[in-house]
Parts: C-alpha cells; sequence; structure tokens
C-alpha cells in the first residue's frame, strides 16, 4: 500500500537555487514537527518517487547527482563536508540528502478499509534504528501498515528513513493513542492479532498458520509487551531460539515474523 495521499499538495514549491548552500549546521529542532532531512541513496530516491512528499530542498555532490535518474530535480551541488554540516553528526549521506515535509499519518480505520491483511504493531519500540530496521522488514514481506503509538514512540526521522532504506514511504505510518484499544479494532476487523512474548509456549508459525488477516504485535526493547497490550493480543506466541540466548533484538524478531505471517505469499524468483 503506498503512502499516497491526496490531500497533499503536489511538489510545487522545491527549491532549485543555483550555488552552495548556506553551511547552515544541523539543529534538533530540524526534526520536531517541521520538515524533516532525509539522506543516503535508497532513503532520497525512494522519497523522490513518492507522489505524496512535499519537497524543499536536494544537496548533492557532483558524483551523487551524476546518479541521479532523470526527471527529478536539479539539485544544489554540494561537497560532502557541506551535507555533513546539515545534517545530524554521523549520518552517512553517500553524498545525497533531501529535506522533505515529513509524510500524514495515517487512521487504522482508513488502513482497514482499504485492504491491508499484514498489519504490524509497535508497543513503545524507541530505538529509531530498529524502527527504520522494521519498517524495511515490513515492506520486504508485505506489510502494508505500522501502528506506532502518539506518545512514547520516535517520530519518522531521517535516521529512521536512511535504516529503512525507503520503505517508509510504501508502508503506511499509523499512530494509535491506545495500542490496545487498536488491537481490538483490528480484531473487529477479523485480524488475528500475535504478540510476540518469550514465554508463550505457542510457537509463532503455528499461530499465524492459516489466518487470512494478521497483526504481528511487538514490544520495547528488553521490557517487551505491556501486561494491557498482551492480554489484548488474540494470542501470543514465541520464537523458538537456542536455549543459550535469552532473547533476540526486536527489529530481528520482527523480520522473522514477518516472514512467518506471509511465507508463501510471493513467487519464486
Amino acid at each position: 500500500m503506498a503512502r499516497n495521499h491526496p490531500k497533499r499538495p503536489p511538489n510545487t514549491d522545491v527549491a532549485t537555487r543555483p550555488g552552495r548552500p548556506e553551511n547552515q549546521r544541523f539543529s534538533r529542532r530540524d526534526e520536531e514537527g517541521g520538515p524533516v532531512w532525509l539522506w543516503g541513496t535508497h532513503a532520497v530516491m525512494a522519497a523522490l518517487a513518492n507522489p505524496a512528499r512535499k519537497f524543499h530542498t536536494l544537496l548533492a555532490t557532483e558524483n551523487a547527482a551524476q546518479k541521479l535518474p532523470a526527471g527529478v530535480i536539479s539539485p544544489q551541488l554540494a561537497t560532502a563536508k557541506e551535507i555533513d554540516n546539515r545534517l545530524p553528526p554521523g549520518a552517512v549521506h553517500q553524498g545525497i540528502a533531501l529535506r522533505a515535509d515529513p509524510l500524514e499519518e495515517a487512521i487504522l480505520e482508513d488502513v482497514i478499509a482499504a485492504g491491508a491483511t499484514r498489519i504490524a504493531v509497535l508497543d513503545q519500540v524507541s530505538d529509531p534504528h530498529n524502527l527504520g530496521a522494521i519498517f524495511r522488514s515490513a515492506a520486504a514481506f508485505g506489510f502494508e501498515g505500522l501502528v506506532l503509538q502518539t506518545r512514547n514512540a520516535p517520530p519518522i526521522t531521517g535516521i529512521v528513513a536512511k535504516s529503512a532504506a525507503g520503505a517508509i514511504e510504501t508502508v503506511t505510518e499509523i499512530r494509535a493513542v491506545n495500542i490496545a484499544r487498536a488491537l481490538e479494532q483490528l480484531a473487529e476487523a477479523d485480524f488475528h492479532t500475535v504478540g510476540l512474548a518469550g514465554e508463550s509456549t505457542r510457537s509463532l508459525d503455528e499461530a499465524v498458520k492459516g489466518a487470512a488477516k494478521v497483526a504481528i504485535v511487538l514490544g520495547a526493547e528488553g521490557s517487551g509487551l505491556r501486561p494491557a497490550v498482551a492480554k489484548a493480543c488474540s494470542e501470543l506466541a514465541r520464537i523458538p531460539i537456542a536455549a543459550q540466548m535469552e532473547s533476540l533484538n526486536v527489529s530481528n524478531a520482527a523480520a522473522i515474523a514477518f516472514y512467518e505471517a506471509s511465507r508463501g505469499s510471493f513467487p519464486a524468483r
């Protein structure tokens, strides 16, 4: 399900002024409600291809600019150092960065009504790199939406976008005030909601087998699912792992769970 919201205006106000960009340091305020910087080849190319995006500035080194496909907006040429100065410390930008408005968040009811059959639900996952990796796995295994709590979940910043490698443009971001209530809505729409919990005796493959609509529910790093969220799931299941390991990283667990939930959905290449 592409994140193409018709309410958004077309990309008509892109900054394409010639010359060098201002040598302006990144400010945390750049990613608090206003336009965000996206960086890295996959993240930027996916955003440029998304008609729901409203762009402001595209920066690229001469080498990166030569790799842009025909028909995209003209970038402002910049050195790698100049791009560094516009992004958070340590951002690996591969010579390209795009300043754009955030995508609109979707409403769970609308995603359900659009015919989604695979949805991920995150209960207070807080690390932006994990969140980006989960977006990427969701896209790889055909999950149409990803539910996040309105509070206690990170915004979709450039760090998330880089880790997602373009997947934030195709997997719909859904925000919910109450995760347990969102699970009730999914159950009412005939979704089988499966929460991952290491203490469960039910294996994940058994839990998702044969379900036409599945929602995979993952808890926060370390603490796992909150009791109220676990109670709201149709059932809890575990990923069997070797006894010497206590648990998996949440993004790794998500990838395995999404694969199990979508097994057989994609033809062999």
